[in-house]
């Protein structure tokens, strides 16, 4: 399995702060999922910066993290709905439906989840704490996906 972690942020881009969120995502599927093979990469809420990315992933899996919430800046959730071929719903969802047991804020997440042609591509917020319990609750999903990437069926 491959997977991109992209990290949408401004200051994470240009090294004001550390990013912390991405470094958790590739941790816990690397505790998850034997032999997955992860990529990082750091763009600030660019478009065309998050596109090039996006582009460049060689990847069955895009994770991104920032860029889901409210702010003008915010732009993930538009970017890849226009990149992808095929939106999926269902994973948004429960992300929002979970992480909304932990926070209340989690309705005003935005993020969105879509194919591009067999690459599944699921945005994230941008802290550590939401990171944690969505990677844990995708990983099942991932798993399945791969086996009926490979024809396995369901």
């Amino acid at each position: 399995m491959k997977v991109t972690v992209i990290t949408i942020s401004d200051r994470a881009s240009r090294g004001i702060y550390e990013d912390l969120s991405g470094p958790k995502i590739v941790e816990i599927l690397k505790e998850q999922i034997e032999n997955v093979k992860i990529e990082r990469v750091i763009v600030p809420d660019e478009k065309p910066e998050i596109l090039k990315a996006l582009q460049n992933a060689n990847a069955n899996f895009i994770i991104t993290t920032g860029g889901t919430g409210i702010s003008e800046r915010d732009v993930t959730p538009e970017i890849c709905a226009e990149f992808c071929d095929k939106e999926l719903p269902g994973i948004a969802e429960i992300l929002r439906a979970e992480s909304y047991k932990e926070t209340p804020m989690a309705m005003l997440s935005r993020g969105y989840a879509g194919m591009k042609n067999k690459t599944i591509i699921v945005n994230f917020p941008g802290s550590v704490k939401a990171v944690t319990l969505c990677t844990k609750v995708i990983i099942p999903m991932m798993k399945h996906a791969i086996k009926m990437f490979q024809g396995e069926g369901h």
